[in-house]
């Protein structure tokens, strides 16, 4: 009965252990922070184009497993004209190779958005709302 429970105890440590670990880790994948800075009254525009236009290639990425997680985030107020960004999306790819391989996309382009042209035309209007952008990879920091 005392060896049954030295095992139950050191199981449940071994958990613990295990648990306060993962809690700690770095998460594994390549994340890289998209910033986007768009012309003032243009950020929700902006945010529909960018869902109807790019959301879905980057839903196809996971899918298929070259992006592990999308997350996506606007700020409730603003700061100084010179700091502010109005729509930050955060992903984290299956490694740092895929997240420069800009051609990834390409294959679903076509399949997602049969008229090329109109597919073009919008985010090409897209890009002429935004004033600045910018990429920022980013690594965890394990705390102790």
């Amino acid at each position: 009965m005392k060896k049954l429970t030295v095992t139950f105890l050191i199981v449940i440590a071994s958990i613990t252990s295990l648990s306060a670990f993962a809690q700690t880790a770095p998460a594994s994948g390549f994340t890289i922070e998209n910033y986007y800075k768009v012309k003032w009254g243009h950020a929700d525009e902006f945010i529909a184009l960018w869902k109807k236009n790019h959301y879905p290639l980057l839903k196809k990425l996971l899918e298929h497993g070259d992006i592990l997680s999308i997350k996506a985030e606007t700020p409730i107020i603003h700061s100084s004209e010179d700091s502010r960004w109005d729509f930050k999306i955060t992903l984290v790819f299956k490694n740092e190779h895929l997240a420069f391989d800009y051609s990834i996309v390409d294959p679903y382009k076509k399949q997602l958005f049969p008229d090329q042209e109109a597919y073009q035309k919008a985010e090409q209007y897209r890009f002429e709302l935004l004033l600045a952008h910018w990429d920022v990879p980013v690594e965890a920091v394990v705390l102790p």
